[in-house]
Order: C-alpha cells, then sequence, then structure tokens
C-alpha cells in the first residue's frame, strides 16, 4: 500500500471524527449533546432536543463526512473500489469512534448514507426504501437504521466485488452493534418514537 494510500485512509478517519452535531448543539446551547436526550452526537437526539432545523444540518454535515472520502476516492484510485469503499469506511469508524471525542460518537447511519449516495446510487434507494418503511410502521429511527443498513449489505453482496461486499458486511457489524441499546430499549417498549416536533 503507497503513502498515498495510507494518508487516503487516515484522513477519512479524521474527517468522519469531526464530531458535527457535538459542535452545533455546542455552539447554540452551551451544552454537551451528550448529556441530553439520548446522549448520541447523532441527527436525531440534536433534532428531538434542539429541532429539525439543527437536526437536519447535522444530518447533512455527518452525511458529509461520507460523501468527500468516496469522490475523492473515485478521482485517485478508480481502478480500486475495495480501496474507496475502505476509505468510506474508515469516515464511518471515525464517526462510530472519534479521535476528537475519546474515540465515544455516534452510530455511523448518516456518514453510511453520504458514503453510498456517492459509492453506490442504487444501494441508497435500496436504503432509504426499507428505512422509509420502517420508521412509517414502526416510528423507531433506530430500527429503520438496522434494517437499512442490512438491506444494503445484501444489495452489496449481491452488486459488487467480494471484497467490496466483506468492508460493507464490517460496517454494517458495526453500525449494528451501536444500537443494542436501542434494541433493548425496543424490546423493553421503551424506545423513543420518531416526531418531528422538539423534544417529541
Amino acid at each position: 500500500m503507497s503513502s498515498h494510500e495510507i494518508w487516503y485512509i487516515v484522513f477519512s478517519y479524521l474527517l468522519g471524527s469531526v464530531p458535527f452535531g457535538f459542535i452545533l448543539f455546542y455552539l447554540s446551547e452551551r451544552k454537551d449533546i451528550r448529556s441530553e436526550g439520548s446522549g448520541n452526537i447523532g441527527a436525531t437526539n440534536v433534532m428531538r432536543k434542539k429541532g429539525k432545523a439543527f437536526g437536519i444540518a447535522t444530518l447533512l454535515l455527518d452525511m458529509s463526512k461520507g460523501v468527500i472520502p468516496i469522490l475523492y476516492g473515485f478521482k485517485h484510485f478508480q481502478d480500486s473500489p475495495t480501496l474507496i469503499m475502505i476509505g468510506g469506511a474508515a469516515a464511518i469508524i471515525g464517526h462510530i469512534f472519534p479521535l476528537f471525542l475519546k474515540f465515544k460518537g455516534g452510530k455511523g447511519v448518516a456518514t453510511l448514507v453520504g458514503v453510498f449516495i456517492t459509492f453506490s446510487y442504487p444501494a441508497i434507494l435500496v436504503f432509504l426504501g426499507f428505512f422509509v418503511a420502517t420508521v412509517w410502521i414502526t416510528r423507531f429511527v433506530s430500527l429503520g437504521s438496522i434494517i437499512g443498513t442490512i438491506s444494503i449489505f445484501f444489495y452489496t453482496l449481491l452488486t459488487n466485488i467480494p471484497e467490496v461486499a466483506i468492508v460493507v458486511l464490517v460496517i454494517a457489524i458495526l453500525v449494528i452493534s451501536k444500537h443494542k441499546a436501542n434494541i433493548k430499549r425496543i424490546i423493553d417498549g421503551k424506545e423513543h418514537k420518531f416526531s418531528w416536533k422538539k423534544n417529541g
């Protein structure tokens, strides 16, 4: 692996580590989002505690952390889709285990969406189909994220080379493992249900 490829992966991780939800909430409220609501730094918790404008801004910024490495990868490593996906995986890992927050971050879903919007647009349509249907039926964003992530893995398995599918499997396992508390709350009947209203 060349130094350029190594720095690509490192940069992708560092970009993924930027905690946009934490930054936006702190700048507006002078509070740590990790001490509010579910304690997560992602868009859902920011939306719940600050409103949909801040939630959407967090979502778009977290998605950009996945978009940028893939765009760079296609420009410089177009002959190596596996390396490009590793760059995307590094960004997702950065969001989940951010260097700037002592490796305690979000769940990686928004960054995963950003990766696949750029890497494989049809895959994100599959994700959105399962995500929207699940949230519509259950009103559990966490469950929609889990089902959507699983659908992306199976889509990749059927449409890409095995090496890319293996990287996506690792991503899926990480993202789903970050939802274990949500899964327990769903089982216990204590999981928050989605609402557009602030503090809903």
